[in-house]
């Protein structure tokens, strides 16, 4: 039990309808679990790394999981946060970006062995829904109950559209456990409302209770995610060294929450060596996620890396630059025009706090310390 009371615990922001229930459960039997995966993009990302770490703890302890490729919902586009509506992918759009998730997604959960995690596609069920059946499973669902998520009362009151196939998006999550008849569904705390549409559909659809565990979301004091910022993500398919400098970068009020979420290790104690040495608890962050995605080799190797090429030789930051909207803005103000601050970005030849950075439209907020060729570097004003 106490091995179920830390699963149920490590990185939990809450569990529906109660955690005791779902220890119960599992104290009886081995439970069928999923979380679903989006694969608007062809990585997997840290945040996604936060979900596969909690069913890897399950997959641990001998419950079934199941790894989901959204590859019907990613159609649509979850419009979970979103204030504008979500392009819409191709079939072959989102294939194509979900093919190497399996392998991806292997460095953390196991596709082999004694108890060996399943990957489905949604569409193998979600194709076969004709219109009789939408309205079966809608039935269940009311307008009162979608139209409360924050993101639609704020498209209300800036009068911008809602489009009807954004209500049907977690219809089709939630549709899910009902076809793999699932005892939990994991997901981020921002997932909470499209999981319970699924544990009010198991309810009426066939009479059973589906838990529903919210992981906590890797964010600063300011709520923004960490790790996944706009052109800044980390991606399971990057290099250890890239992953490492990536954490590394991270503010140092997220690290104690880094290894709750990202890693394995023992957490008593964890407040005061953070506090008493910042830089090196981030270091042993940085060297247990890598040693989990590539192993100890490669987690001493980017470490080695990491100290060699941005901290022997970090270079003095030799000016502050007034913050612009934007990163290519920002950086236009040193190389003398925005095409060649557009190349630059092009052609990789920017770094944002030691991850290089491709996106010109990257908003800038201000202490971002920024690295143009090999000779610019410049530390962006805070409040400008």
């Amino acid at each position: 039990m106490d091995k179920i009371d830390e699963v149920l615990t490590r990185g939990v922001e809450q569990i529906l309808p109660s955690k005791e229930g779902l220890a119960e459960l599992m104290g009886k039997k081995k439970i069928t679990l999923y979380q679903g995966f989006d694969p608007s993009m062809p990585s997997l990302h840290l945040g996604n790394y936060v979900g596969l770490m909690k069913l890897r703890q399950f997959q641990k302890l001998g419950h079934k999981v199941i790894f989901l490729v959204g590859d019907f919902t990613g159609m649509i586009g979850d419009p979970s946060d979103k204030l504008a509506v979500r392009k819409k992918l191709s079939r072959d759009e989102v294939l194509e970006n979900s093919k190497k998730y399996k392998e991806q997604a292997s460095k953390v959960i196991f596709f082999e062995g004694e108890n060996p995690a399943e990957i489905k596609y949604n569409s193998e069920w979600s194709d076969k829904v004709n219109f009789k059946d939408l309205i079966e499973i809608t039935s269940s669902l009311t307008v009162q109950q979608m139209i409360e998520r924050d993101m639609y009362q704020e498209r209300l009151k800036q009068n911008k559209p809602i489009y009807l196939h954004e209500f049907l998006y977690p219809v089709a999550q939630g549709y899910d456990s009902v076809a793999m008849n699932v005892d939990l569904e994991i997901g981020g705390s921002d997932q909470i409302f499209n999981m319970l549409a699924g544990r009010t559909l198991m309810k009426a659809m066939k009479g059973k209770e589906k838990f529903v565990l919210a992981t906590k979301l890797l964010v600063d004091k300011e709520g923004n995610k960490v790790g996944k910022t706009t052109g800044n993500a980390l991606f399971l398919d990057t290099t250890a060294e890239n992953f490492f400098a990536g954490i590394m970068s991270f503010p140092d009020e997220v690290i104690e929450l880094g290894f709750e979420l990202l890693t394995e290790v023992e957490l008593d104690g964890l407040v005061e060596k953070v506090k008493s040495n910042p830089m090196g608890e981030k270091k042993r962050l940085a060297h247990e996620v890598v040693n989990i995605l590539w192993g100890e080799g490669d987690a001493k190797k980017a470490q080695g890396h990491f100290e060699k090429n941005f901290q022997e030789n970090k270079p003095e930051f030799r000016q502050e630059l007034a913050a612009k909207e934007t990163l290519v803005e920002t950086i236009s103000q040193l190389v003398g025009s925005m095409s060649e601050a557009k190349r630059l970005i092009a052609q990789e030849a920017v770094e944002i706090n030691n991850l290089v950075v491709t996106n010109p439209t990257m908003k800038i907020r201000g202490g971002e310390e920024i690295k143009v060729g090999k000779k610019i570097f410049i530390k962006i004003k805070k409040g400008l």
